[in-house]
């Protein structure tokens, strides 16, 4: 399947009381006529739009926070943790260079009904890199890295309850782990993959072991079980979600998208290819269904993050359009993970600036 074709967005689909929030910051530094800070986008799945939030309170406007998580509780979203760094230009090649500066507790509160930001009580540990994933109500966080430079994870963990703003310690995972993914599945919060390794281990082997676990945390136990080749990549998962009691993933952080969707079989520990899920790339988002791969433009796909509405995945893409100016368009693909046509593409819209993902996306519910 070399490219999707373009449909509206289905009414059947009862997706007009969500919207999919996405953070974004500009590729280049900032300039006395323009910054680089966070902003936040709400795409609306019912009629394919976008719209700004506005940026993420506390950053100064050469500064961008970046690895942290977002999620959403009911009609709010969390911004938590994450490493704060400033963009320099003048690099080799006027490439564009990260300063790190600090790893940040904070954790913001946006309301998308009231339209309104606050802050709430800060992590217990600074963390970014972590896992992170919400659980009747409450959000847990696991992992991660505490420290600017360190070549090691934290094996930590904390929950967050919104009623009280109050965060309280969990018991340490067995791993110290980073860069791994949280999900809720089947009442309890699984960590993925990641960096891992054990606090006692001899650095100078490579534990693959660790690194294709999975943390799973019972809540009602209120304890860590190791759950072994969860997870058979050495590089950590790049998101895993759950539709209908079933966890699905797409790529991994090196490779974002890997040509299909893949879901989890827990009774025989593996990952399988989704049916009807094959597609060649993603970066075909404008031809339609008559088009031909010699009139096809060429074009780079920038970022890609995935979302989770009803029995749909939802990718949303940014692409860099070739030619003597550059120009920027973004697009939304959807996966039918039931029955009926697999894939649809949504009209794509022109971007005014190159801008890059800065984490990967949540689902709020807005009534």
């Amino acid at each position: 399947m070399g490219s999707l074709p373009s449909q509206p967005p289905s009414p059947e689909n009862s997706t007009s009381e969500y919207r999919v929030c996405v953070s974004f910051c500009s590729r280049a530094p900032a300039s006395s006529e323009s910054n680089s800070s966070n902003w936040i986008e709400c795409y609306n799945p019912s009629d394919n739009t976008w719209h700004c939030i506005g940026t993420i309170p506390g950053l100064a406007g050469d500064h961008v926070l970046k690895d942290f998580a977002m999620v959403a509780v009911r009609d709010s979203i969390y911004i938590i943790g994450g490493r704060l760094y400033r963009k320099k230009g003048g690099g080799e090649d006027d490439e564009v260079v990260e300063v790190d500066h600090e790893v940040l507790p904070n954790v913001w509160r946006y309301n998308v009904i009231n339209d309104e930001w606050c802050q709430c009580s800060p992590l217990g540990t600074p963390r970014f890199d972590f896992a992170c994933t919400v659980s009747e109500g409450k959000i847990y966080v696991a992992g991660g890295q505490c420290m600017i430079g360190s070549a090691r994870g934290i094996s930590s963990a904390e929950v967050y309850d919104p009623a009280l703003d109050e965060w309280t310690k969990l018991p340490n995972m067995s791993t110290l782990r980073y860069k791994c993914v949280g999900v809720t599945w089947q009442g309890k919060i699984y960590v993925v993959g990641g960096f891992a390794e054990r606090e006692d281990s001899d650095r100078s082997v490579l534990f693959r072991t660790e690194m294709s676990s999975a943390e799973v945390f019972d809540t009602w136990r209120g304890e860590w079980d190791l759950k072994q080749g969860m997870w058979k990549l050495e590089v950590p998962p790049n998101q895993i979600v759950a539709i209908d009691d079933k966890l699905y993933s797409s790529g991994d952080c090196l490779n974002t998208w890997k040509g299909h969707v893949e879901s989890y079989d827990g009774k025989v520990n593996i990952w399988n290819v989704v049916d009807r899920s094959n597609l060649r790339d993603f970066s075909s988002p404008f031809a339609t269904s008559d088009s031909t791969d010699a009139i096809e433009p060429v074009i780079q796909r920038i970022y890609l993050t995935m979302a989770p509405i009803g029995t749909q995945l939802y990718f949303l893409a940014g692409y860099r359009l070739p030619g003597e100016l550059f120009r920027f368009m973004s697009a939304v693909h959807t996966f039918n993970t039931s029955a009926g046509d697999a894939w649809r593409s949504f009209e794509p819209k022109e971007e005014e600036r190159d801008k890059e993902l800065c984490g990967h996306c949540c689902v709020v519910q807005v009534s």
